[in-house]
């Protein structure tokens, strides 16, 4: 029996975890459970699975966590540091769920205490990518990349040499917009940028999807989970989304991870690592599918890409500015104060503006970074 620790545990990545680990109960002891507000549904989550804590980073709603568990024998904490005290608590397996900068903290502390964390919050190898794998290194922990691109590459990898690398290709839906023009794209609603055709995720990172955000966000973490150099990194619209990445070596093969569009099998790959196991998926159908098409990314459309390559060849604190700049601008176009297209242009605004910091050293000048980064563009959003 191993034990676990999920952070984000009420989110699609903690959701489908849970599915696996409700299918083989006997392999796993759940240590800490979190969410951000989700009190009744994180109560139950704790119940079910007999978790020894409960933990929602959102103080206020302690109260309800509490009564919720009452009686339960099972522990209710709450706010930011409580988050990261539940996080370092030792454990064989962490999936880091939680998404956005609020995931870096918590990620870090798992990352301190040496184990092997499942990493689904890519903002966190965004914003802090030297500063996380420097930690890696110094605590001896395993990062174990949950991102059905980055987990593909990853199997990909497994018994070759990284210097044998000639490329890298991480694949793209292309998102709900990808046969769109320009001006329907520019008055897209939030409802339809949710409304992914292939995958089931969250508002945030189904909007990163439309705009390719989440495909330029995913290159940057590439840059840091697999060094061989920005110029080898590449990306390829493929409106299936059953490759999920490639990685060609040097002797001309091309190797490729295939799988359904679900976040379980990728997840499922973490969870049993160095070794497999089952999931409820069916086999991959392709004669069912029958074609495999495959497009260049059009940045005139979707810039997202070519900002976020910007970003990451300018270096310092560019990334974590981009992160920071576009969790503010997705945020305000879902409340609908800014348009679909405005998304690129906040974020290009920003960076001009606050892409000249050095790297980040440490957390703390992380976090420095992102709030400045925020400000401004909360100011970006402004009338002029």
């Amino acid at each position: 029996m191993r034990s676990l620790t999920i952070l984000g545990a009420t989110g699609s990545v903690g959701s489908s975890t849970l599915d696996l680990v409700r299918r083989n109960l006997a392999d796993w002891r759940v240590v800490a459970l979190t969410a951000n507000g989700s009190a009744a549904e994180l109560a139950a989550l704790a119940r079910e699975f007999a978790a020894e804590i409960a933990v929602v980073s959102d103080e206020s709603c302690l109260p309800a966590l509490r009564e919720a568990l009452s009686g339960s024998g099972i522990a209710a904490a709450g706010g930011a540091s409580a988050l990261v005290e539940a996080a370092a608590r030792p454990v064989d397996l962490t999936v880091a769920a939680i998404v956005g900068c609020a995931g870096l903290a918590p990620t870090m502390a798992a990352i301190e205490q040496g184990g092997t964390i499942a990493l689904a919050n890519k903002e966190a190898l965004v914003s802090a990518g030297e500063v996380m794998t420097a930690a890696v290194a110094r605590h001896g922990a395993t990062l174990l990349p949950v991102d059905s691109e980055h987990n593909a590459i990853f199997q990909c990898l497994q018994g070759h040499a990284i210097s044998d690398v000639r490329a890298i290709t991480l694949t793209a839906s292309g998102g709900p917009f990808r046969t769109w023009g320009t001006e329907r794209i520019a008055a897209a609603t939030p409802a339809e940028a949710v409304a992914h055709p292939n995958w089931t995720m969250g508002a945030k990172i189904s909007v990163d999807s439309a705009t390719m955000f989440n495909k330029g966000l995913e290159l940057i973490e590439a840059h840091h989970l697999f060094p061989v150099g920005l110029d080898r990194l590449r990306i390829l619209v493929h409106p299936q989304s059953v490759i999920h990445s490639m990685v060609e070596y040097r002797d001309g093969s091309t190797l490729a991870q295939l799988g359904p569009p679900d976040m379980r099998v990728p997840i499922a790959s973490c969870l049993a690592w160095p070794r497999r196991m089952d999931t409820p998926m069916e086999p991959l159908d392709l004669a069912g599918i029958g074609t495999l098409s495959f497009e260049a990314p059009d940045e005139a459309r979707f810039p997202a890409t070519r900002i976020a390559r910007d970003a990451a060849q300018a270096g310092g604190a560019a990334p974590a500015v981009l992160n920071a700049a576009n969790e503010v601008a997705v945020a305000a176009f879902l409340a609908g104060r800014i348009g679909f297209a405005d998304i690129a242009i906040v974020v290009e605004r920003v960076l001009a503006l606050g892409d000249h910091r050095p790297a980040p050293r440490s957390l703390e000048d992380v976090l420095a970074v992102d709030a400045d980064a925020r400000a401004l563009a909360r100011e970006a959003l402004e009338p002029a």
